[in-house]
């Protein structure tokens, strides 16, 4: 049973999810200090790790060191701080008073305040209900008359690790083109920071991080993990020392960045979750998957449409004869939404002009957008469109009229990136024309979805004249929430795709105002699984799209068959983005039939339960499965890479099955042991050659004999 009690006695907090344990009390001096997170335990068997001795304190071995709740900067504590505040008189030393705590439900809110200084510090903790997710975060409150306090690093929390005879994490990195690029590694000794500069989550590296002994495997072992719901600038610092302690501490900001509380401010940070599980790395993925669709996405219980982008199809060469023309070959296949891309605004002809200036190109389309939405409605589809409301072209109306809404500083080049900048939304008249002119085009159109895009990360990140310049990279990020979730609220059927260049923002925190990600601009199907397998670590496939496009690939000019590309978006929310103009027949009738299995398949895609069989690799055979929330259908996805040596196909373990059930594969009919599939496994029936690929469809018919 989950609950949050409170010892008085010990003044030790324990709380308990509903398959594991996390125990924080106050130290002699009232600072917080960490005593237990993983397996369940009761507050009784919690006495014998209170009781431990620690080994004695020497001038440069503090037997406390790592096991700081909020690592604080001061005294003698010398571990990687959490929390670096500098007050108006110089003073940098915080010295914790405990004020007192709320519990209510599964929340908790632990009350401090400096000993001497005008700062309140509230610890905060969550559980959502049905998880053994702990969100947590920290709230910094100026309340006093004096000046500033500079707020040097304020991280969400600290998670510490029990001790091991070592660790390895797990984290991504990666580039435009090659997100979510899968790595595990030994934790180094000392400080290690993973994080982004940029404005954005980034492409480079993504905020969550796995740790576990090193013998973690898919299915068996010990991980504990934490993710952090921020989509601006972040780090993430490993901490691991000689005596085996290792802590994890992160939160938005980044060095050289400090923002100041005047009086009566508050400043709170975005939850840093922590999970603990001991069924290894699927289990680990499982829980984050059934976190974000029951507590995290604004729509979890739909399931995603099928949809078509114009972008590789068309480019900026956009036309109401040239989109009619796709929408129609679209709804024939049994796309259910309709998207078009950049170039139906301004003086948009290229990437050189007119982001700022929202309004319909007359030339392209001489009546406005209406003839084109009614179309699309009409042919049963949903209508969405691109924008990209943080950029502004030098070239541009908008940028003509306010060169000051850009972020920069005086005296300074302003650096463009693809021939923008960016747009300084922290700024609140910026944030309300934003706000406005897409309230009016989704008011205007009747617009069902925008695919809400940021090709490029900050730069001269300045703000002249403002109070406190710094406050930007965090209120930039907070404003475009706050639009997100003003529109929403103004338009209910109005849903989001989150994209940056890319996986360039994809995030717990994009997560809870988007409804699905664009994953990378890289569609190769063969580069995707690996991309798609990185992603999948924390983020759930109900969000993840994944296109079909043309052969080759623009990127890596790689061709692979539609069957192979196909299989490998439908394991995603399945788009379609290719010249479907200029597809031959045969292409098309395959795609209908695909786009058709695919919506068969779809609630347990994006709604099971995820189990890696075999990852994707430079060469050889990888598999996932996917199963239905009741237990009752499973898919799997086979995908070979290249054919060796006349290499006979080898069986297939599943996992996720119930072994005293049978299972009916629904294209050739045959009935398996739900124990046979789980200790032996199936043959998947690869087709020969290279790219070759299988979606096999299972039923749960009766329980075995």
């Amino acid at each position: 049973m989950a609950e949050i009690v409170f010892d008085d006695s010990t003044r030790v907090w324990l709380i308990r999810t509903a398959a594991t344990s996390y125990a924080l009390r106050l130290s002699d001096d009232d600072a917080p200090s960490h005593v237990y997170w993983g397996p369940a335990l009761t507050a009784d068997q919690l006495t014998d790790i209170l009781s431990r001795t620690e080994e004695r304190w020497d001038a440069f071995n503090d037997p406390a060191e790592g096991l700081d709740e909020l690592a604080a900067d001061g005294g003698t504590r010398y571990w990687t701080p959490a929390l670096q505040v500098r007050f108006a008189d110089g003073t940098r030393a915080l010295e914790w008073r405990y004020l007192g705590h709320d519990i209510d439900d599964m929340s908790l809110r632990v009350h401090f305040r400096d000993r001497h200084y005008p700062l309140r510090i509230t610890l905060g903790y969550r559980v959502p209900a049905g998880t053994d997710v702990i969100e947590r975060w920290t709230e910094l409150a100026h309340d006093g008359t004096d000046g500033p306090i500079e707020i040097i690093r304020a991280d969400s929390a600290t998670w510490v690790a029990p001790i091991r005879p070592d660790y390895r994490i797990s984290h991504v990195t990666g580039r435009w083109a090659a997100e979510s690029q899968l790595l595990r590694e030994p934790v180094p000794h000392g400080e290690t920071t993973f994080g982004s500069r940029r404005g954005i989550t980034s492409h480079h590296a993504n905020p969550w991080v796995m740790l576990d002994d090193g013998e973690a495997t898919e299915r068996h072992g010990e991980v504990y993990s934490a993710a952090l719901a921020w989509s601006g600038s972040w780090r993430i610092t490993t901490t691991r020392s000689s005596t085996g302690r290792l802590t994890v501490t992160g939160g938005f900001g980044q060095d050289g960045v400090v923002p100041r509380l005047a009086p009566g401010d508050t400043l709170t940070t975005p939850v840093f979750a922590g999970l603990y599980t001991d069924g290894g790395f699927g289990a680990a993925s499982r829980a984050w998957h059934a976190y974000a669709l029951d507590h995290v996405l604004p729509h979890p219980g739909e399931l995603r449409p099928v949809l078509y982008n114009s972008w590789e199809a068309t480019g900026f060469d956009v036309t109401e004869a040239g989109q009619r023309a796709l929408a129609e070959k679209a709804a024939a296949l049994g796309v259910e939404l309709f998207v078009m891309d950049d170039g139906w605004f301004g003086a948009r002809s290229g990437d050189h002009a007119g982001l700022g200036d929202w309004q319909v190109n007359r030339d392209k389309f001489p009546d406005g957008l209406e003839p084109l939405v009614r179309e699309v409605h009409r042919l049963g589809m949903k209508f969405g469109l691109w924008v990209e409301p943080e950029m502004v072209n030098p070239d541009s109306d908008l940028y003509r009229a306010h060169p000051d809404w850009v972020l920069h500083h005086p005296h300074r080049t302003r650096s463009e990136l693809r021939r923008q900048l960016v747009l300084n939304f922290a700024r609140p008249d910026v944030a309300e024309w934003a706000f406005g002119t897409l309230d009016s085009l989704v008011g205007e159109h009747g617009i069902d979805f925008l695919k809400w895009d940021m090709n490029r990360p900050f730069s001269e990140a300045g703000w002249p004249g403002a109070v406190d310049p710094d406050t930007l990279w965090v209120e930039h990020t907070r404003s475009v929430y706050a639009i997100m979730d003003r529109l929403r609220t103004r338009h209910p059927g109005l849903r989001f795709e989150a994209c940056s260049g890319g996986g360039g923002r994809i995030d717990l925190g994009v997560l809870a105002r988007t409804d699905q990600v664009w994953t990378s601009d890289n569609t190769d199907a063969l580069d995707r699984l690996v991309i798609q397998h990185g992603y999948g670590q924390v983020y759930p496939a109900r969000a993840m799209s994944a296109w079909v496009t043309d052969d080759p690939n623009f990127v890596t000019r790689r061709s692979t068959p539609l069957r192979f590309r196909f299989h490998v978006a439908m394991a995603g929310v399945l788009g379609i983005g290719g010249d479907i103009v200029k597809w031959p027949e045969e292409d098309l009738l395959y795609a209908r039939e695909q786009i058709a299995l695919y919506k068969d398949i779809r609630p347990i895609v994006q709604h099971g339960r995820l189990h890696r069989l075999v990852p994707p690799a430079t060469d050889g055979v990888s598999a996932l499965q996917y199963v239905a929330a009741d237990g009752g259908r499973a898919v799997v996805f086979v995908f070979r890479q290249a054919a060796h040596f006349h290499t006979h196909e080898r069986p297939l373990r599943l996992d996720g099955l119930d072994p005293a059930a049978r299972y009916r594969d629904e294209d050739i009919g045959k009935v398996w042991h739900g124990a046979s599939l789980l200790a032996h496994g199936l043959s998947p029936g690869l087709p020969d050659g290279d790219f070759a690929s299988a979606v096999i469809r299972l039923t749960k018919v009766r329980a075995s004999r």
